[in-house]
């Protein structure tokens, strides 16, 4: 099986996740580097999905490919078709654009980008699995874990605003499941964690793992417009205050499907934070962005 963003924070587990069940596992990376951060069983090759003949080298023989899209459009029609000639399955790491709770039905240009891709998957002859994580708990460390590190204060904006964080390790689950077992083609899956969540109660479950009190101070969006200037792009920034308030007075969409497909629960936030506790008392200076 070939695994596209080998060393990202899903593709990474999933090569664990196959390996350990056995599977044999090609790796694509960007830089032959990467090669010393995988297990050493897997083979690794080089590619990029914006130079579709680049991937050459890593299909033949695959039988399902995990693609994981983190680039521009342009090239999606030729990566499909390449894998298409080699591979019977592919898993696709998407997002939940379809489902009709307003957090998720706002404009996002990512998500015009995965529904373009869908489509060619669909028209390939391609057996496919759609995979639609929703929020992933990892956030808190890219959002509030700086905050927390320095000290018990996080301002955000839209404390109230509900969602429900999903474990990256469930979601590599979930794909690798979907990559080696029959029975998923067709596959359409929403995944998120457990319960809904105010982002201000999943700040307090982060100092309640800690054992520290962190108080929340709402931020209005033009105040946090003005706080992220210069770090973090706009059109992201006004994507999540959009889709924060939004979802105002409406609990987190949820699903069982990562239960109905592991046979075990996903895991909870407050589970997610004890297990990443040490990110959120890291000095910030020392912490990878990654």
């Amino acid at each position: 099986m070939l695994v596209t963003g080998a060393t990202g924070r899903v593709g990474r587990v999933v090569i664990d996740l196959l390996t350990g069940a056995g599977v044999p596992v090609r790796a694509l990376t960007h830089r032959s580097e990467a090669a010393a951060t995988l297990p050493a069983n897997v083979e690794v090759v080089t590619g990029d999905l914006t130079v579709p003949e680049s991937l050459d080298a890593g299909l033949p023989g695959v039988d399902a490919v995990f693609l994981v899209w983190t680039v521009p459009p342009a090239t999606a029609p030729a990566v499909v078709e390449r894998i298409a000639a080699h591979a019977r399955r592919v898993v696709f790491l998407s997002a939940p654009h379809k489902t009709p709770h307003p957090f998720f039905q706002q404009p996002n240009p990512m998500a015009e980008l995965y529904a373009e891709i869908e489509e060619r998957i669909a028209e390939s002859g391609l057996e496919w699995t759609f995979i639609r994580p929703g929020m992933f708990a990892s956030n808190a460390l890219f959002w509030w874990a700086p905050a927390i590190s320095a000290g018990n204060l996080v301002r955000w904006p839209y404390g109230a605003a509900e969602t429900a964080p999903i474990d990256d390790r469930d979601v590599a689950a979930v794909a690798a499941r979907t990559l080696y077992e029959d029975g998923h083609a067709g596959g359409d899956y929403v995944l998120t964690g457990p319960e809904s969540l105010s982002q201000a109660e999943q700040v307090r479950i982060i100092g309640d793992v800690l054992g520290r009190r962190i108080e929340f101070q709402e931020l209005s969006p033009d105040e946090f417009r003005s706080e992220t200037e210069g770090t973090w792009p706009p059109q992201i920034v006004d994507m999540l205050l959009t889709a924060w308030a939004a979802t105002m007075g409406t609990p987190a969409f949820v699903t069982s499907t990562v239960s109905d497909i592991l046979g075990t629960p996903a895991r909870s936030f407050r589970h997610w934070v004890a297990d990443h506790a040490d990110a959120f008392t890291e000095a910030p200076t020392s912490r990878s962005s990654g």
